[in-house]
């Protein structure tokens, strides 16, 4: 019994909490089920480079083994989201962000890559030894060579063989 005021609104969080309509928890279970299928639907791979319970290891075991019987599958599944529901999901949302991020990644690094490229062909020496600078175990002389060849390939306007060795050298080495 509440002693006062003050007391009920302490509980009123928890009632809150406790008091979810059926529709929430509907909602709720629908999105474990979704995400239940695109775990099912990874690759064994893609799965091993999460970390799952035990007991959702053995689930998606058995679902590998059920996939083409439908009705089974999505039963299995529900039980998958009861699963999910008891886990802790924060891990496992950040290791499939990891992996869905890393062509995003690659892709940054590409364009990061062919702008370096395009700055040492437009500014020469200067940005060569401002390159050098930031990595040292850069060859001088080959950089420079490169950088030269690739400036004259631009200039002629065949981009070539000089031009992708620059950029083949610039992603070995930074």
């Amino acid at each position: 019994m509440p002693q006062s005021a003050n007391d009920i609104d302490d509980l009123t969080p928890e009632i809150e909490e406790e008091l979810k309509s059926k529709t929430e928890i509907k909602k709720e279970m629908h999105q474990l089920q979704d995400f239940a299928q695109s775990l099912v639907e990874m690759s064994k791979h893609q799965r091993s480079l999460i970390s799952l319970t035990d007991e959702l290891k053995d689930a998606m075991v058995v679902a590998d083994k059920i996939k083409n019987k439908h009705e089974a599958l999505r039963r299995h599944i529900r039980h998958i989201a009861k699963i999910l529901l008891e886990t802790d999901l924060a891990p496992i949302h950040q290791a499939i962000d990891v992996m869905a991020n890393k062509h995003q990644q690659s892709t940054a690094k590409f364009e990061r890559l062919e702008s370096l490229r395009e700055q040492l062909i437009d500014q020469g020496n200067d940005a060569v030894e401002a390159l050098l600078l930031e990595f040292k175990q850069m060859d001088r002389q080959k950089l420079k060579q490169l950088v030269r060849n690739a400036t004259k390939e631009k200039k002629a306007e065949k981009l070539g063989k000089h031009y992708k060795n620059l950029f083949t050298y610039l992603k070995d080495n930074s």
